[in-house]
């Protein structure tokens, strides 16, 4: 319970609703069939919660859904704390916006649970604002962090799995991260201000400029390697972002 309530405001949260929407559909209270993303029963029969709850179910209970709580506990976490540290309503904002933009493209590719992709999102968003963090692998081979998306997708390709979900939260991240960390250098102007209504909610944020990744790469400290597993390998390296 201690290290539940530790976690940052939005990430407890979200990982609380996708537990309990999963844990509601195994214990057959509701069913995968009253959440999930559908344009004509949202619009015509006003079924409107739709458009959050399809965020939340992430398949049933087993390992698969375990892989994904791990991602999304992980990523989810590392934003809020890192990069957004203090700024719970810009990385709110984020979620939002990813969810928007998914929420449109949803109905042309004929995706009904969106979670997975808001997921990787935060993943591209990560790997971008982490350009000098060094990842391995399976230890086969080595990789900086802005490359995970790209590994994850191959990975997911080669166990039979559809790219779609994945290249969604790849555009959806893209977008966000060139609006909000490149677009403001090229013209200081900032297009996705958060607004003051999600400010609102958060007012012990720290009214601060979001992180830009530096220049250049942080110069290594001798003897400092940490290492942070993850999914496919293992995280060796730091960001003066992170703790």
């Amino acid at each position: 319970m201690e290290g539940y309530m530790a976690l940052p405001l939005v990430t407890r949260g979200y990982v609380t609703m996708a537990f309990l929407t999963t844990a509601a559909c195994a214990l057959e209270i509701i069913t995968p069939y009253n959440v999930y993303y559908n344009t004509k029963l949202i619009f015509s029969k006003g079924e409107v919660w739709r458009l959050f709850t399809n965020f939340f179910f992430f398949g049933n209970l087993g390992l698969d859904f375990v892989f994904h709580m791990f991602f999304l506990l992980k990523y989810c976490k590392s934003l809020e704390e890192g990069s957004f540290r203090g700024r719970s309503a810009d990385f709110l904002w984020m979620l939002l916006f990813g969810g928007i933009l998914l929420t449109g493209i949803a109905p042309f590719v004929n995706i009904q649970f969106l979670g997975s992709s808001l997921t990787f999102m935060m993943v591209y968003v990560w790997g971008r604002r982490h350009q000098y963090v060094n990842l391995s692998f399976l230890g086969i081979f080595t990789f900086t962090a802005p490359y995970l998306p790209w590994v994850l997708l191959v990975f997911s390709l080669m166990l039979g799995s559809s790219p779609l979900v994945d290249l969604l939260g790849m555009a959806a991240g893209h977008a966000y991260y060139f609006l909000e960390d490149v677009y403001p250098r090229m013209t200081g102007r900032r297009p996705l201000k958060t607004p003051g209504i999600l400010r609102a909610l958060f007012p012990t944020d720290d009214p601060i400029l979001p992180v830009v990744p530096p220049p250049a790469p942080p110069a290594a400290q001798p003897g400092f390697q940490p290492a942070q597993a993850w999914a496919a390998g293992e995280v060796q390296g730091g960001h003066p972002h992170d703790n």
